[in-house]
């Protein structure tokens, strides 16, 4: 005779496929977050390298943002990547 429980424990393949699930949520919220933060960084590129064109060269810039010039200067560079970036998939906006 068995015994039959209503309130069946998961097997180890349940259990592995559950842990597996959630797992690959996990990784896909991250994937999509470092979207948003690539994207986000990009903008916030584009608006420094702005800034320093306004503000005339980076220490002022520096100093207008309250921002290391390290920084400064890294977000003109992603700025120029993103730029030529845009100028080799779309060669016909150049002029």
């Amino acid at each position: 005779m068995t015994v039959q429980n209503s309130d069946k424990t998961p097997s180890r393949k349940q259990r592995l496929q559950e842990k597996q699930r959630r797992q690959l949520s996990v990784v896909d919220t991250v994937d999509k977050a470092e979207v948003k933060v690539r994207k986000a960084e990009a903008e916030l590129a584009v608006a420094v390298a702005e800034a320093v064109q306004v503000f005339g060269d980076e220490r002022s810039a520096s100093e207008g943002l309250d921002m290391p010039v390290e920084a400064i200067r890294r977000f003109v560079g992603i700025a120029a990547n993103e730029t030529a970036l845009a100028d080799e998939t779309n060669p016909a906006g150049r002029s």
